[in-house]
């Protein structure tokens, strides 16, 4: 760890994941990683533990929370579970899949994480570490993305330090993610409706037809907030790294920081060879490097807006947005 972190950087072994269990027992705050980003986590059935990440992120209380469970079975204790449910999460948990169910009336989950909503989101994530801190504790945890509210999301534990070292109790490295941006969200009802409410590294669409053989109804399309938000990601305003960003730009103007892909060389690039998979893990990295560069602006190479290219824009789109 260096000396002029206050945060406690702690690697993600099996000391320092019972080290984070015992801090999320106790109500604190850890960063952990995830196979999509790091996310800031403390015990869901906890309204100190929970006030603590809106606290420390300075995160609006209208924005729900994501539940992260180790299994369907623990899942059932907190949501109404329709087939639907069973079907998507068969396939891709565990995975970089939320589902947004309706919330059981006896689940034990403060209220704070659902920000009084009837549903509650639940993901089953993939990352060895983040399953086996889950095995070590007796209680399902809160985890949105572990930085500021509306900035960049992390993928390295120094993308977490960036802002919020000094503001929670400790960070427990694995490395940087593998997805990259995060999980697709899906809203399935009592009625069996299919409603993508965030795009991510899972193609919910293609599942859909898959099964059902018509696309997803009532998709959000641009970056338009909702009347109400449903899920955490669905701010208008998002992922911004602080300066003005352009988006579909093949080059730069001079005081430009440009985010190269493809053809389209840049200061960064999410993919020199235009793989859009390999953007989707680079792309926080480079909104970070671009933050960080002396240019006060920045500009963005086009991509595909296709599979997980559609996340990617999602983000990109949200970044260029300017808070209101």
């Amino acid at each position: 760890m260096s000396g002029k972190n206050v945060t406690e950087v702690v690697l993600a072994d099996a000391e320092g994941i019972a080290k984070a269990a015992r801090i999320l027992e106790s109500g604190g705050l850890v960063a952990v990683p995830t196979e999509t980003v790091y996310g800031l986590a403390a015990r869901a059935d906890s309204a100190e533990a929970v006030a603590k990440i809106y606290a420390a992120k300075g995160r609006p209380d209208f924005n729900p929370l994501i539940v992260h469970v180790r299994d369907v079975e623990q899942a059932g204790c907190y949501a109404e579970w329709p087939s639907d449910a069973d079907l998507a999460a068969m396939i891709h948990w565990p995975g970089p899949l939320t589902l947004v169910l309706p919330k059981k009336d006896d689940a034990a989950l403060t209220e704070a994480v659902t920000a009084g909503l009837p549903t509650v989101a639940l993901r089953c994530p993939a990352h060895p570490v983040m399953q086996a801190l889950l095995a070590a504790v007796d209680f399902p945890l809160a985890a949105p993305s572990a930085n500021r509210s509306g900035f960049i999301s992390p993928t390295t534990a120094q993308h977490v330090l960036a802002s919020l070292d000094g503001r929670i109790d400790m960070v427990l490295d694995a490395g940087p993610t593998s997805a990259g941006v995060e999980s697709t969200i899906l809203a399935i009802g009592r009625d069996g409706s299919w409603r993508e409410l965030r795009p991510g590294p899972v193609d919910s669409d293609a599942l859909h037809r898959h099964y059902f053989d018509y696309g997803i109804s009532e998709r959000q399309a641009g970056v338009q907030a909702p009347a109400r938000i449903e899920a955490p990601g669905q701010l208008a305003s998002h992922y911004a790294p602080g300066k003005p960003v352009r988006l579909g730009a093949t080059e730069a103007e001079p005081d430009e920081f440009l985010i190269g892909f493809g053809a389209v060389q840049g200061d960064c690039t999410l993919s020199a060879s235009g793989d859009v998979n390999e953007a989707a893990t680079r792309l926080y990295a480079c909104l970070h490097e671009a933050a960080r560069a002396d240019h006060p602006r920045i500009a963005v190479a086009p991509v595909p807006d296709q599979g997980v290219g559609r996340a990617i824009n999602d983000r990109l789109r949200r970044a260029a947005t300017p808070a209101d």
